[in-house]
């Protein structure tokens, strides 16, 4: 039994390219969580000179997974664990730094999810939290950012931005500022204005309220 060469070469680069991409992705994932620990000493400490009584805080969640806590926000930093290639419609795919080579365009993503931090304190299931950017990352450590704001605008150079110290710094930075200045607002009165008996009887059970910073409005159409 023989195997045809064009087969055995498709497999083994494909699956080389994936390797890189991934190695790229994860080593680019644990810089991510090195430079929010820093931030948040930072913070720490400049919450104690202050006495500004702000809790900020760090938390694991796996290898894939950490969040970062602070006055009332959590920002959730969750790498995925496969390789993806961006359509042949979107944006990226027309530029010249992909047409040069299509390998770039396979990418690792790591996503930003932003919750209200007592979501998780108070074990609040049904509420809901908001993917605020997501960064894709090649095998040679390009990047490029969709996301709202501070992230989406910024940070979309993908055939000159790299991921080092400095721009992990940035990203973390601008997810944080996006967050704090993204507001929890009350939802428009004629929607939650009528409520059933069971729906109240449940409400006195946390997990099933429904919280969310735009809760009732169209977050899509936010920032536009």
């Amino acid at each position: 039994m023989e195997l045809k060469e064009s087969l055995s070469e498709l497999v083994f680069n494909k699956g080389e390219l994936k390797q890189r991409v991934y190695n790229s992705t994860k080593e680019s994932f644990e810089l991510f969580r090195q430079i929010a620990k820093e931030l948040l000493t930072i913070f720490q400490e400049k919450n104690k000179e202050g006495n500004h009584g702000i809790r900020f805080e760090y938390a694991d969640r796996g290898d894939f997974e950490f969040e970062i806590r602070f006055a009332g926000d959590l920002l959730l930093f969750a790498m995925h664990t496969n390789v993806f290639e961006f359509s042949r419609n979107h944006e990226v795919m027309k530029s010249q730094y992909i047409r040069e080579d299509p390998n770039r365009s396979y990418c690792g993503v790591i996503h930003i999810y932003n919750f209200l931090a007592d979501s998780f304190l108070y074990q609040r299931d049904n509420d809901l939290g908001y993917l605020i950017g997501r960064v894709f990352i090649n095998a040679d450590k390009h990047y490029f950012i969709e996301g709202k704001r501070e992230l989406g605008m910024l940070y979309n150079n993908f055939n000159t931005s790299l991921i080092d110290n400095n721009s992990v710094q940035s990203i973390v930075e601008s997810a944080i500022e996006y967050t704090t200045n993204f507001d929890l607002l009350s939802p428009p009165y004629d929607e939650i204005k009528v409520v059933s008996v069971g729906e109240m009887r449940n409400n006195f059970d946390k997990k099933s309220l429904v919280t969310a910073k735009r809760l009732g409005f169209r977050f899509q159409a936010d920032t536009d």
